[in-house]
């Protein structure tokens, strides 16, 4: 998966460390989660959709094989 997490916390000008403070993660989960390399729960992805003030969908970009069963 995907996020455009790194794009819309620049656009708020916020750091890693910031958006970490605000949906009580750290900076590493972040750095991961912007790398693709982290899939989060959804309680923090809709945490992080609040803060940054955009929809699930726009943040999170699933391939098709994200979502095989």
């Amino acid at each position: 998966m995907q996020t455009r997490i790194k794009e819309l916390r620049a656009r708020k000008n916020l750091t890693q460390e910031e958006l970490a403070t605000m949906v009580g993660v750290t900076r590493v989960t972040i750095a991961l989660l912007e790398k693709g390399r982290y899939n989060p729960s959804l309680r923090l992805a809709k945490l992080i959709s609040l803060f940054l003030w955009e929809d699930i969908d726009t943040i999170f970009l699933w391939d098709e094989d994200d979502l095989k069963i």
